[in-house]
């Protein structure tokens, strides 16, 4: 008999409105296994930060149940076995340092001292931003503002990581070193992301959300190169997955 593992992340029945009437998300249901790499692409306002929101707890929704390893997420309830990287960084860094920022996650854990040093050291060295550690958060730029938002989620070592526009205002050597962080990520890892070059590379597995409901769920080649399907849901299809001809001088 297979083994069945059990999910990292179980969404079942979810809907949610901000407004009465006006749903954010629809019957949304789908499973993550865990070590999962998940790609959420759809247009502005499909309900992908909303969607986010509710499996960290942070929204409740109006009916559904999400599960995070196995128990249900309680709202408002601190968890450190899920960590999210906000698509605005400034609303996810408020200390004074680079050093305070990432250490708050494992502060909140009640870990010791020791044990608080040693993982923001380690978060810092693995996104390569030790040097900033002193630095005063508001003289970051955008790009390294991401970076220490990264290391704080990663102090924490959760089970699951979730990034919302991961790539927004890096320049072009930290998208590299943000697509290395991903692929060699052991954590569960749900991306949404309007850089569809980055979720194809990193991802296993993609999701189009369009209006608060899920409108594909699969292979991220097979539904990335579907034309007709992207266009339908606001999105073009990756320029990677276009053939091009090669044009021989004679």
């Amino acid at each position: 008999m297979k083994n069945i593992k059990p999910s990292a992340i179980k969404v079942s029945g979810l809907n949610f409105s901000y407004q009465k009437d006006i749903p954010a998300l629809r019957n949304i249901q789908f499973e993550v296994e865990p070590g999962e790499k998940l790609g959420i692409i759809g247009p502005n306002g499909a309900g992908k930060t909303t969607l986010f929101l509710v499996i960290c707890g942070i929204l409740r929704p109006d009916s559904g149940q999400v599960h995070l390893l196995e128990k249900p997420v309680v709202n408002g309830r601190f968890n450190p076995q899920a960590a999210m990287v906000f698509q605005k960084s400034d609303d996810q860094l408020f200390c004074p340092t680079v050093l305070d920022d990432v250490a708050f996650g494992p502060a909140n854990m009640g870990l010791d001292q020791k044990e608080i040093d040693k993982r923001v050291k380690q978060a810092l060295s693995k996104v390569e931003a030790l040097e900033l550690a002193s630095r005063p958060v508001h003289h970051l730029s955008e790009g390294e503002k991401r970076i220490v938002s990264i290391a704080g989620a990663l102090a924490m070592h959760p089970r699951l990581i979730i990034y919302d526009e991961p790539s927004a205002s890096l320049d072009i050597r930290s998208r590299r070193r943000l697509i290395s962080i991903l692929k060699n990520s052991a954590q569960t890892t749900i991306i949404a992301s309007h850089d569809l070059e980055l979720i194809l590379e990193v991802c296993t597995r993609v999701i189009i959300m369009d209006k608060g409901l899920i409108m594909a769920d699969g292979d991220p080649a097979e539904i990335m190169g579907n034309e007709q399907l992207m266009l339908a849901h606001g999105q073009e299809k990756p320029h990677s997955l276009i053939p091009h001809e090669v044009k021989h001088k004679h």
